[in-house]
Formats: C-alpha cells, structure tokens, sequence
C-alpha cells in the first residue's frame, strides 16, 4: 500500500536507514515536535523491510513501542536486530532515533504462518461501517499537521467511549514500498483522542507506549478503533482500543497514559 503518490509523504527516504520528516507529521501535544503516530509506522517499516531482506517467511504478531522522549520535525535513522534468532520464531528490535538519541523503541515478535482457516473467527464485536460513521474535524480538539492530515469519522457514545474510522492520503514513505501493517500502524496512535474523555486543555494525557497484538493483516485504508478510555486516581490512563479494518476486527491495542496538567 502507498496511500495516494500525488500528496506529500510523512517521510522521504534518505537511504542507509535515514528518513526525513515532512509537516504532516507535526504533533498535536507541541507543534514543534513529531506526532508519534507516523514514526510507529515508520520503525514497523524497518522492522518488516528488514526481515522480508533476511528471510521473508514470518509475520508480526506483536508490536510493542516504548517512546522514550520527544522529538523536532527533522531527520531521524532507524535500524533493526535480531535479538532472538529461531527457526519459527524471531524477537526483533528496532530503533528510531534523532540527533544520535534514541526516541523509540520496538520490540515485535514475528510467527511462522500456518493455515488456520477453518478455525479463524474473532469474539469481538464488529462496528458500525465508515458511513454509518460521522465527519469529524479532529483539528477542532487537537492541533498539529499530522491530526490535520486525517480524515476521522467518529461515532462518540460517552466521553472515553466510542468508535472511530481514520485513514490518510500521505504515504508513510515516498520512495520504497509499504506492507498492509505497516501502512495501517501508521494511524495506530490517533485511538489516543479521537474518543477523549477529557478535554486536552484541561488535561493532559500523552501516551508513553502503544502495544498492539494482530491475528491477521489489515487491508484498505481504513482503520477502525473500538475505543475505551479510563483515567485512574494517582495520574495514570489506559486508553484500550480494538483494530478494525473494513472486514473486521483484527487485533487490539492499549496505550499507557501520564495524566498531567497541560
């Protein structure tokens, strides 16, 4: 997948695992840093480009971010190890830094396919499609190019409780090919204020991870997020979401919060 290739990119690719940031991935916490949501699709780039290079015959199942800091709109490097080798199984780190530090960290572990199709199915609900969805200008709530460059449909029940659609025209990279998880990660982040249970100049609630477990590849544009929000009383949140494409649900992701004053 490469999004539409008459719009700007969120990266352009610099080669030996360089990538430089465009606008659309400015923050909406600070409008001189990067939202994170793009570098989390970027690093799952490398991680993927690097083992379809290697051997090709395993698929993620986990993806686990650690964001270590913050970073300015510029150029980045990212690189990915083995740091556990197996014939079925392989644990893969990657690395995003900036100016020789690193902001995140990736660790993804990576299965061996079988067919399981006869016994395939999920006991999560579905969700509303995207049209049953309604147009929401997300820049309303949040600033910065990278909520700017979304197009979110939303369908809010409660504050922290509701369901949302969002997908993109920029491509995550302009010159190299994107795979379907890596294409979808890229809007993975988003689920952390698109169903809000507070407002942010109220509240701060920035994310220090995001793990996300897949039981199947994403397809199309569109990403579905089934989302709760809770806020605990010693300035901790969990923002949990389902993953949806257009088929179905097909996997979850949680978000550890830091509750602070804007």
């Amino acid at each position: 997948m490469t999004g539409n290739s008459d719009v700007e990119p969120y990266f352009h690719a610099l080669g030996d695992g360089r990538y430089r940031a465009t606008n659309h991935v400015q923050g909406a916490w600070s409008l001189d840093e990067q939202h994170i949501a793009a570098p989390l699709g970027l690093l799952t780039h490398v991680v993927e480009t690097d083992h379809a290079a290697r051997r090709g015959d395993l698929v993620i199942s986990r993806l686990s971010f650690d964001i270590l800091g913050i970073m300015p709109i510029g150029e980045v490097d990212l690189a990915a190890e083995v740091i556990r080798p197996g014939r079925t199984i392989e644990l893969v780190e990657g690395t995003l830094s900036y100016d020789g530090r690193v902001i995140v960290r990736l660790r993804a572990w990576l299965t061996t396919p079988s067919d399981t199709s006869s016994v395939a199915g999920t006991a999560f609900d579905p969700i509303p499609p995207v049209d049953a969805h309604e147009p929401w200008d997300a820049s309303q709530m949040w600033r910065g190019g990278y909520i700017a460059s979304a197009e979110v449909r939303r369908l809010l029940r409660e504050p922290g409780r509701g369901t949302v659609w969002a997908r993109s025209p920029h491509r995550l990279v302009d010159t190299e090919t994107v795979r379907p998880l890596s294409h979808a990660t890229r809007m993975f982040d988003i689920a952390n204020g698109m169903s809000a249970r507070m407002d942010p100049t109220k509240l701060a609630y920035p994310n220090l991870d995001l793990t996300a477990h897949v039981f199947r590849e994403p397809h199309g544009e569109w990403v579905g997020f089934d989302t709760s929000v809770s806020f605990g009383p010693n300035g901790i949140g969990l923002t949990s979401s389902v993953l949806h494409d257009e088929s179905g649900p097909f996997g979850a992701l949680n978000q550890s919060l830091t509750l602070r004053a804007p």
